[in-house]
C-alpha cells in the first residue's frame, strides 16, 4: 500500500507541471501541426522522496488547439491530459485499478493554479538541437522568490506561434522541449526525444465514455486517501 501511495502522489505533483508543455496551432492533417512528441521525465531534486517513483517518460499527442499527454507507472496507474486550448479546458483523467474518473476545468481554475507558478522569461541568443530542430534558451526565474532561477529551451520550428496559452509559460512562442516545473515541492525535468508528424484523430481528444465525470474535489480525494 505504500508504493501505492507514492506512485499516486507523485502524479498528483506532476499533473499541472506536465500541461506547460500543452500548445496549440493550426491544425494540418499529418502536418507540423499535428503529430507526438516523446519526452524523457525525471525529478530535479534526488534527495526527495518521491524521486525514485518519478515516471520516466510521457507521451504528447497534439492536433491544432488540441492536445493529449500520457504517462503511466509500473503497468498499472495511467494518468493523462487532455486539453482544448480554443475553448479553455483541461482534463485530467485516472485509470487505477476500479477507479476511471476524469474532471474538468475551466479557464478560471487553470488561472488560479497558474499563479502558484509564475515565472519571469528572458529572451537569449543562445541555440542548441533538441530532438532535431533548432531550440532558443530561455532564463527563467520564479517571480515569488527571483533567486530561483533554470533555464528552458523552446523551437519555432513546429509551425506553432499561439503556444502555452494555458500555463506560465505564455510569453513563450514555440514548443517547450526542455524545460523544468514545480509543483507542491516536486520540481520535475521534461526534455523532448522524438517529434513524429503523423496523423492524430480528433477522436483521440476526447474523455472516454467509460469514465466518471467528477468534480475537482472529488478528483482530489483519490488522491488523498493515498497520502
Amino acid at each position: 500500500m505504500a508504493n501505492l501511495r507514492l506512485i499516486t502522489r507523485i502524479f498528483l505533483l506532476i499533473q499541472i507541471a506536465l500541461i506547460f508543455s500543452f500548445c496549440s496551432g493550426n491544425g494540418k492533417a499529418g502536418g507540423k501541426d499535428e503529430g507526438v512528441i516523446e519526452f524523457d521525465t525525471k525529478g530535479v531534486d534526488e534527495r526527495h522522496p518521491l524521486y525514485g517513483m518519478a515516471p520516466a517518460s510521457a507521451t504528447l499527442k497534439y492536433n491544432g488547439d488540441n492536445f493529449l499527454m500520457e504517462m503511466s507507472t509500473m503497468g498499472m496507474f495511467y494518468t493523462s491530459i487532455i486539453g482544448d486550448i480554443k475553448n479553455k479546458t483541461v482534463a485530467q483523467t485516472i485509470k487505477f485499478l476500479d477507479i476511471k474518473q476524469a474532471c474538468v476545468e475551466h479557464e478560471q481554475d487553470i488561472a488560479e493554479e497558474n499563479k502558484e507558478y509564475e515565472i519571469k522569461v528572458e529572451e537569449t541568443k543562445d541555440t542548441k538541437k533538441i530532438a532535431g530542430y533548432k531550440c532558443h534558451k530561455i532564463k527563467i526565474s520564479m517571480v515569488k522568490d527571483p533567486s530561483i532561477t533554470f533555464d528552458a529551451w523552446y523551437t519555432k520550428d513546429l509551425g506553432m506561434e499561439n503556444c502555452n496559452a494555458l500555463n506560465p509559460y505564455y510569453a513563450v512562442k514555440g514548443v517547450l522541449m526542455d524545460y523544468r516545473a514545480k509543483k507542491m515541492g516536486m520540481e520535475m525535468h521534461f526534455l523532448a526525444k522524438s517529434v513524429k508528424h503523423t496523423e492524430v484523430p480528433e477522436s483521440t481528444f476526447e474523455i472516454p465514455a467509460s469514465l466518471k465525470i467528477v468534480s475537482k474535489e472529488e478528483m482530489k480525494k483519490v488522491f488523498d486517501n493515498f497520502q
